[in-house]
């Protein structure tokens, strides 16, 4: 099937957005009012109101064909090409997106990825739809209490009864929404005689079965927008098991590759960003310090540097359909940018940004401050990412790891 031109093809995308989204404004002030949260710290009402917002939007734009472009048709996507994606991100870029929640990335450029990618044809019309829909949300239950970083190490466990059900217990840590979720895509060890990596399968679990339990953990920005999950002998059927027993690895990797590229990207905002930061810097009336200058300037290379390097990332792992090792630039960039971009907005407000003031903008970059640090934990860890790309992009040799099978012996490799 022929490809539409791109840009015959971005004037229908500016059209349609133009008749579903307001037009982006940008900050002339840095205002009180202002969302500079790293993670959301609503109220649950709010955060539910926030969801329906942005699910009507997600709803809208798969209706109109503009979700998951470069997904094969039969599969739930539109079968287009990476310029189509850098065409629409861009175009879509100039208006004003409802601001998407964690758990709504997750359903969308994760979870449904993963099912669509290594589900079979039910699950592909009963949940891979769905999700990129948003019609059913779904939260991630990988990272454990001794098993975040080293995901390999988990220790959540599925046995197969003889009616041919999955029985799993376990404990998962810092998922993202799993209040508000239908489903969680889980990973658990299936088989413990085998290196650890070959022993993992991935399953779908209902968020409302028997033996499921959520927790919140309370943040120290005052929200709770992650959560424990406790199971304990849920019983899942073998028509949720994603991929193969014992491919979960494979499952696993491919996903967060997606994430890195999600958290990477930009799609979502987070946090504050350098538009945030000028205006501050001239609410401050600060601008012509030359000190202040050098900073913006480096925090605008920074954020252009970030940006063609998502551009040409995401073209890659769109044309190829699978993100590489390369999506840890993106996720390790932004964790980055950031972290300096709270440092410039501390510099600017000085002791202000510590206190009440009632000043515009302190609560907001208070939460920004608050937030940053945990976004070098979410997605992989900046170390994880910075041994991605030194093994599998610059080709360095691994770190020695005496309880992990060489690389080239891993599933999917």
């Amino acid at each position: 099937m022929p490809q539409p031109d791109p840009d015959v093809w971005r004037t229908q995308v500016r059209q349609w957005l133009a008749g579903v989204l307001e037009p982006a404004r940008v900050p002339e002030s840095a205002g009180e009012d202002a969302d500079l949260a790293v993670f959301h710290n609503l109220p649950e009402d709010e955060e539910r109101r926030l969801l329906e917002r942005c699910r009507a939007y997600h709803r809208a734009r798969f209706d109109a064909g503009y979700q998951a472009l470069t997904l094969p048709a039969d599969r739930g996507g539109a079968g287009l090409t990476a310029a189509h994606v850098a065409a629409f991100a861009e175009e879509e870029s100039a208006f004003e997106v409802p601001p998407s929640t964690e758990l709504i990335s997750v359903t969308v450029r994760l979870v449904a990825m993963a099912v669509s990618l290594f589900g079979t044809a039910e699950q592909l019309h009963d949940y891979a739809r769905a999700f990129l829909r948003t019609d059913l949300l779904a939260c991630q239950l990988f990272s454990e209490p001794g098993a975040g970083s080293d995901l390999a190490a988990l220790r959540t466990r599925a046995r197969q009864s003889d009616g041919g059900e999955w029985v799993i217990d376990g404990q998962k840590v810092w998922t993202s929404g799993a209040q508000f979720a239908d489903y969680g895509l889980l990973l658990a060890r299936t088989d413990p005689d085998v290196v650890k990596q070959a022993g993992i399968t991935a399953f779908l679990v209902p968020m409302n079965a028997p033996g499921v339990e959520v927790r919140p953990i309370r943040q120290m920005s005052g929200g709770a927008s992650f959560n424990e999950v406790f199971l304990s002998g849920v019983r899942v059927p073998d028509r949720l098991r994603i991929g193969r027993p014992g491919q979960g690895w494979e499952v696993a990797t491919t996903t967060l590759a997606f994430e890195r590229t999600a958290s990477g990207s930009g799609n979502r905002r987070k946090g504050g960003t350098f538009a945030d930061v000028l205006a501050l810097a001239r609410s401050l009336d600060c601008t012509s310090d030359p000190l202040v200058r050098q900073r913006l300037a480096d925090l605008y290379v920074r954020a252009a540097l970030r940006a063609a390097t998502v551009d040409r990332v995401a073209r890659t792992s769109a044309a190829g359909g699978r993100p590489g090792p390369e999506a840890s630039l993106t996720k390790l960039m932004a964790s980055d940018l950031l972290t300096r971009t709270g440092q410039v907005a501390a510099e600017l407000m000085g002791a202000r940004i510590s206190a009440d003031t009632g000043e515009p903008g302190t609560f907001a970059w208070t939460q920004h401050l608050l937030g940053a640090p945990g976004y070098r934990l979410a997605g992989g860890t900046d170390q994880i990412q910075r041994n991605l790309i030194g093994e599998r992009v610059l080709k360095l040799p691994p770190e020695p790891r005496a309880d992990r099978a060489p690389f080239s012996q891993l599933p999917g490799n």
